[in-house]
C-alpha cells in the first residue's frame, strides 16, 4: 500500500491546487498554511507509522482466513472483488461508528477531526495508531473467505475514495448523496453542530447510516474541528493528546471498573457527580469555534514550508524501498522523518528560533542523504 498511496500523492496534491484556486475564483480562502502543514504532516506521520503497524492487521486477517476460513472465495471471480468493496465498507462503517462512540477507538481517530478547516488537506489527516485495533473489525471478512489480497485492494479503494469528499466546493449531488458517501454528507460528519455530532459514517456508502439511523442531511452551516480543541500544530501531541488525557483520567478513578469506563464510554464521559446527575452529552462551546491561527514569526513560513517538503520527499523514499531497506535502517529513517515532521510544527508555534529549525532540517536532510547513498543498488 506504500507504494501505491506514493504513486498517488502527486494526484492528491494537484486537486489540493484545484479546489484552492477555485475556492480564490470565488473569493473564499479555504486553506491557511499552518493548518494544513499540519495536516499534511499527520498524513505523511501515518504513513511512516503504517510500515510498521500496517502488516499487523495484514498478518492478523491472513492468519485467520488461513485457518478459520469458513471458505474460500474465487480471487479470480469480479464479482468477488466488487463484493470486497461493499462488505468492506460495511466493516469501515462499524469500525468508524464505533471511532466516535468509544475513547479508546476516538484516542486514534480524533487526529481526522482536529482540523477546523474543512478541504482536501483535512482527507490526509490520519490516526498513526489506528491500525492497532482497527484490524478487530474487519475479520468477519477473513471468516467469510475474502483473500488477503482481495481485503487488501478493497481497503485501499475505500481510503483512495474518501479522498474527493473532504471538500466544501462541491455542494449537494441529488440521488447520488441518497446512495454514496458525498461532500455533503461528509461535511455533517466532520462537523461539530449539536445537530449533527456523530453522524454518517459511511465511507462509500451512505445507505448503512440511512439503514442503522445514522444519518443525517446537511441543511445549516457546518462547524469542524473537535469539541476539546487541539490549539497546537505539534503531529506527535496531536496523536497522543487523547490517551494521555485518558490515562490520567484513569489513574484518578474511584474504582476499577470507572477506570475503565473512562476508556471505553463515549469521548467527553464522566462519572455521576455529586449531584447524581449521569453525564450527558453538553452542548456546543462557543470557545470551540475559535481558530487557533497564532501568528507566524518573520522568516518562518519559508522555513516551515522547506522542512515539510524535505520531509515529504524523504517519506516518499522511505515508503518506496520500505522492503529493500534493514529493519535498523527503516526504523531510523521514520525517526529522522518524525522529528523533521515534529519541527516543522515547532517552527509554525514558534518554538523553534530560525537557526534552531534550520540546524534540525539540515540535520535530517544529511541522514536521508546517508540512506539514500545505502540503499541497495
Amino acid at each position: 500500500m506504500g507504494r501505491a498511496i506514493v504513486l498517488a500523492t502527486p494526484v492528491f496534491f494537484l486537486l489540493i491546487g484545484l479546489e484552492y484556486l477555485v475556492g480564490r475564483l470565488r473569493g473564499v480562502k479555504i486553506y491557511r498554511l499552518n493548518d494544513t502543514l499540519n495536516s499534511l504532516s499527520l498524513g505523511v506521520m501515518s504513513q511512516i507509522s503504517g510500515l510498521f503497524l500496517r502488516l499487523l492487521g495484514i498478518g492478523i486477517y491472513a492468519a485467520v482466513y488461513s485457518v478459520a476460513a469458513l471458505q474460500e472465495l474465487p480471487a479470480e471471480a469480479w464479482w468477488v472483488w466488487v463484493l470486497a468493496v461493499v462488505v468492506y465498507d460495511l466493516c469501515y462503517y462499524w469500525y468508524h461508528r464505533f471511532s466516535h462512540t468509544c475513547s479508546l477507538l476516538w484516542a486514534a481517530h480524533v487526529v481526522h477531526h482536529q482540523s477546523q478547516e474543512y478541504n482536501l488537506s483535512t482527507a490526509l489527516r490520519q490516526t498513526s495508531s489506528g491500525a492497532l485495533l482497527g484490524w478487530v473489525f474487519y475479520l468477519p471478512m477473513a471468516l467469510a473467505g475474502f483473500p488477503p489480497e482481495v481485503f487488501a485492494v478493497a481497503a485501499l479503494i475505500d481510503l483512495l475514495y474518501q479522498y474527493w469528499i473532504h471538500t466544501e466546493q462541491v455542494g449537494k449531488l441529488g440521488w447520488f448523496d441518497r446512495i454514496f458517501a458525498s461532500p455533503s454528507n461528509h461535511r455533517v460528519h466532520h462537523a461539530i453542530n449539536d445537530r449533527y455530532l456523530d453522524h454518517n459514517y459511511g465511507g462509500i456508502f451512505v445507505i448503512w447510516d440511512r439503514l442503522f439511523g445514522t444519518f443525517v442531511d446537511e441543511d445549516e452551516p457546518c462547524q469542524y474541528g473537535t469539541r476539546s480543541p487541539l490549539r497546537s500544530w505539534d503531529p506527535v501531541r496531536a496523536n497522543l493528546q487523547v490517551y494521555l488525557d485518558l490515562w490520567q483520567k484513569s489513574r484518578r478513578a474511584r474504582s476499577l471498573r470507572e477506570a475503565f469506563a473512562y476508556w471505553f464510554k463515549p469521548p467527553g464521559w464522566q462519572p455521576v457527580g455529586a449531584d447524581g446527575q449521569a453525564w450527558t452529552q453538553p452542548s456546543l462551546d462557543a470557545a470551540c469555534l475559535e481558530r487557533f491561527n497564532p501568528a507566524l514569526a518573520p522568516g518562518s513560513a519559508p522555513l516551515a514550508l522547506g522542512g515539510f517538503v524535505l520531509a515529504l520527499a524523504g517519506s516518499a523514499l522511505l515508503l518506496w524501498n520500505a522492503a529493500l531497506l534493514p529493519t535498523p535502517w527503516l526504523a531510523g529513517g521514520a525517526l529522522t522523518l518524525i522529528l523533521s515532521l515534529w519541527g516543522t510544527g515547532a517552527v509554525l508555534q514558534s518554538r523553534l528560533t530560525p537557526g534552531a529549525a534550520a540546524g534540525l532540517q539540515l540535520v535530517c536532510l544529511g541522514a536521508a542523504a546517508v540512506l539514500f547513498v545505502s540503499l541497495p543498488r
